[in-house]
């Protein structure tokens, strides 16, 4: 069984938070390493496809820039960009509006939606990524994920106050690998 300590070659960490955040940025750049490979092989990044799957969930309607920018699993993509990208691609129509030029209505094409349904199989088959884990602890996985990201303490970025400091986040915590070296 793969351990973030063999890894990453690393068996000290200061606390069980900080090797949290470290396991949880290691493995989101082992799930996207994935992503971008089954993604290549259709010519389209990450971004691209969570455009696709926005759209095709407004189909046969339309979706403005800023509701896609909202939607978008990459908060920090640039949305207009990724909609030009699809649209010389043939996969998106983007339309101004009439009533207010600055908006722009965008929808995906037959040729988008045919290349999401060609990609389905594939985007499936990332639930194999969670093979290791039984459904009750997927499960309780998404619970925790989503209780990290609704924090009821605020943390500061000032060196000087932290609002937040874990139980015993002064101690260095000694994983077994470690005590076996």
């Amino acid at each position: 069984m793969s351990s973030l300590e063999n890894d990453i070659h690393q068996t000290d960490f200061q606390n069980e938070y900080r090797k949290a955040v470290l396991n949880m940025i290691f493995t989101n750049y082992y799930l996207v390493d994935k992503m971008n490979g089954a993604f290549k092989k259709h010519d389209v990044t990450r971004q691209q496809y969570n455009v696709l799957r926005i759209l095709r969930g407004q189909h046969p309607g339309h979706a403005s820039v800023n509701l896609i920018k909202d939607r978008m699993l990459d908060k920090m993509s640039d949305a207009s960009r990724i909609v030009e990208r699809l649209r010389l691609k043939g996969l998106v129509t983007r339309e101004f509006c009439e009533k207010d030029k600055r908006c722009v209505e965008v929808k995906i094409t037959n040729d988008g939606l045919s290349l999401l349904d060609t990609m389905q199989q594939e985007v499936d088959s990332f639930d194999l990524l969670f093979s290791n884990l039984s459904e009750s602890e997927t499960r309780q996985l998404n619970e925790l994920l989503d209780k990290i990201r609704t924090p009821e303490v605020k943390l500061q970025t000032s060196a000087v106050s932290h609002s937040f400091s874990p139980p015993n986040a002064d101690k260095k915590i000694t994983t077994l690998a470690s005590a076996k070296t």
